[in-house]
């Protein structure tokens, strides 16, 4: 289904004068206020097709009812949240459960959408119905040469499906490793990457990125072959200057610094952008800002300094990508809030006094350092994310005009309450 642009006109017309009143009660103390306004309202959040269905875990999946049924669904729905947010202009597709039959006809849907398309994504951490050799103990990484060579020409594929939608950037994640002492020769096991890799790479078209992504563990928890950071660096400084290294937030050990870890990416210009998602324990893949958002701005404070260094486009230059499962709440609405979170986060980085602390940095003034930190962090900049919203045509708030068009229950009577979305 389409949201009317109306209709979005006409809820906010509701909420208007006391929008007003805030974002200009915000805005008065702000300097750099038009700056702000005008990066916040160019930041997009890519949507990943897979996060559209209700997630699950091993023991269940409890459908919600109104599951796309089709990559035409998936790309229907994101268009949603995009004419809600206005900052969701782009879905990334996991091949092969979301393989564009017509990439002619596909694009044309998305463009009606106002949407493109980001990373294409590549799956050798399961095995296809169709494929000959099973990826139970690997892929990229396995002994066996067969194996490898059909993980390598399944990533070849996918950059032809994404040349086909005007994509520019694979991104590969390697569930290969072991749960066993014993059962992987580590230095064979990086070579075997390494060398596949090389191969994938040889493949990328002149002006497409790859992103080399990382998880600590699982499903394998005694070793997992680009276990880390330093791993993900390794291989992408050997691989050359296309290839970048992709931060999911759940996939490091509790307490990683994972500001320092982006920090340190993007002073060596190997930073691709981001899977964002929030936890408790490890990979709980929970909406964006849910459990920890300090750790989101201390993250984006890094980012805005570390791209102001470098001359980078904030909304351009890096991916940013939800990856999260969302398994008890409404897909869409989830994505909504995670949006939202990423966009809060983004704008309170915005407005850290960065000639402040840097000179506080210099004195080795500790605590007035934690204050201008903390001062940017405790303003409300949510009217300030409205208003972007509300400049680019979208929703005062996304959610409750969401809830108001009853877009949940229309999409069940469309698509049936229990359907299965692919992939998931």
């Amino acid at each position: 289904m389409q949201i009317e642009k109306y209709k979005i006109e006409e809820f906010n017309q509701q909420g208007l004068t006391d929008h007003q009143r805030k974002f200009e009660f915000v805005s008065a103390g702000l300097p750099n206020i038009d700056d702000v306004m005008h990066k916040l309202q160019a930041f997009n959040i890519t949507i990943p097709s897979w996060a559209l269905g209700t997630g699950g875990t091993r023991f269940g999946r409890f459908s919600g009812g109104g599951e796309p049924r089709s990559l035409e669904e998936k790309i229907a729905d994101v268009g949603v949240i995009h004419a809600l947010n206005r900052s969701s202009n782009s879905i990334s597709l996991h091949i092969p459960w979301d393989i564009p039959e017509n990439a002619s006809d596909i694009k044309a849907l998305a463009a009606l959408h106002g949407l493109h398309f980001d990373a294409v994504n590549s799956n050798t951490f399961q095995d296809q119905s169709d494929q000959k050799l099973s990826y139970k103990y690997g892929s990229l990484h396995h002994v066996d040469k067969a194996v490898r060579k059909q993980a390598i020409e399944h990533n070849i594929e996918v950059i032809k499906y994404g040349v086909q939608l005007d994509s520019k950037a694979l991104s590969v994640w390697l569930s290969d490793g072991s749960n066993f002492p014993g059962q992987l020769n580590f230095r064979k096991a990086f070579q075997n990457t390494l060398e596949s890799l090389q191969e994938i790479y040889a493949a990328l078209p002149n002006d497409w990125k790859m992103y080399v992504e990382y998880k600590c563990y699982e499903p394998n928890f005694y070793s997992t072959t680009i276990a880390d950071w330093g791993q993900s660096l390794l291989y992408t400084s050997k691989l050359g200057p296309k290839a970048l290294t992709l931060v999911d937030l759940g996939h490091h050990l509790p307490n990683a610094n994972i500001e320092q870890i982006v920090s340190l990416l993007l002073m060596e210009g190997k930073l691709a952008g981001f899977h964002f998602n929030d936890s408790k324990y490890g990979d709980d893949d929970l909406t964006v800002g849910s459990i920890n958002p300090y750790q989101l701005f201390l993250i984006f404070n890094e980012l805005v300094e570390g791209m102001d260094a470098r001359g980078m486009n904030h909304a351009h230059d890096l991916g940013w990508m939800i990856d999260a499962s969302h398994n008890v709440k409404d897909p869409i609405e989830d994505l909504l809030q995670s949006v939202q979170a990423i966009k809060i986060a983004y704008a309170q980085a915005l407005l850290v006094d960065k000639a402040a602390l840097i000179a506080a940095q210099n004195a080795n003034d500790v605590t007035m350092a934690q204050e201008i930190l903390q001062q940017a962090y405790r303003t409300d900049v949510r009217p300030l994310v409205a208003e972007a919203g509300l400049r680019a045509g979208g929703a005062l708030n996304p959610i409750d005009v969401y809830r108001k068009l009853n877009v949940r229950e229309n999409l069940i009577k469309e698509r049936g309450l229990k359907t299965v979305a692919t992939g998931l």
